[in-house]
């Protein structure tokens, strides 16, 4: 495991580790309830700022874990604590959904569209013209523009749609005026998540399935990164970044015996 010393809480991607395709990954049950018994903190991280860790938590119990929502970290969540340190009881033209606003509304921040101090852009299966014409002539006016998440695309029943990040250049081309994205792979968001269980990145590991969001941000914030090649980076593809996570492992199943 390397001279770092034993791993005393962890941090989780969602999708492609716990989940996938809605199903839980073989392995995954036995990995949170061996965790949740050992009393070790942990959150499970996801840069989807729809729904909020009350939603998200209904929705992995559905697939058979049992995750509380007080375990789940959203890039919404690290959106808004960032605003209320960066300018508490602000303002905000928000272009998302209930996680994102939620989590805002919960920091003090009025919603509004005149003269916002920020344009905040998350992810919403409804994306529409009028609110990005929106966005685009209140930055413009001068409102600092930030975004939930770089993701260009997400998963949908029906296969990619446009996500955040994709949304995020349309206005930018528009402006030209660059978002500061707050969810992985900007470290801050592992930061901020390592503040919420009072964690310290000498002991804390970071699982994820991909290379260029979980394992650069884990990395970039000093964490024991570890692959899981049950998601998006395959095998072959690990050794093409100039940087290598801590650990490759098949699948979380494979981290089982950590928890001893």
């Amino acid at each position: 495991m390397s001279d770092r010393g034993p791993i005393k809480s962890w941090l989780s991607d969602m999708d492609g580790v716990l989940v996938k395709e809605g199903a839980p990954v073989p392995g995954a049950d036995e990995f949170v309830g061996r965790l949740r018994a050992s009393g070790r903190p942990f959150l499970v991280l996801t840069n989807n700022s729809i729904y909020t860790p009350r939603d998200l938590a209904v929705r992995l119990r559905v697939a058979g874990l049992d995750v509380p929502e007080e375990s789940i970290y959203t890039s919404a969540l690290a959106t808004a604590q960032f605003l209320h340190d960066q300018r508490p009881e602000g303002s905000a033209y928000v272009i998302g959904e209930a996680g994102l606003t939620t989590a805002l509304h919960r920091v003090g921040y009025v919603l509004t569209d005149l003269e916002p101090d920020y344009v905040v852009l998350g992810e919403t299966r409804n994306y529409s013209f009028e609110q990005i014409t929106r966005a685009i002539r209140l930055i413009d006016a001068g409102a600092r523009f930030i975004a939930t998440n770089p993701d260009p695309v997400g998963p949908s029943p029906e296969g990619s749609m446009p996500a955040c990040g994709s949304v995020a250049a349309m206005i930018t081309r528009a402006t030209g005026v660059e978002p500061y994205f707050v969810g992985k792979p900007n470290p801050m968001m592992m930061r901020s998540a390592l503040n919420a269980i009072d964690g310290h990145s000498e002991s804390t590991a970071m699982i994820g399935d991909r290379m260029d969001t979980d394992v650069v941000s884990g990395m970039e914030a000093g964490l024991y990164t570890i692959l899981v090649l049950s998601g998006v980076t395959p095998k072959e593809q690990v050794d093409r970044f100039p940087f290598r996570p801590s650990l490759v492992v098949d699948s979380i199943a494979d981290l089982i015996p950590l928890l001893d």
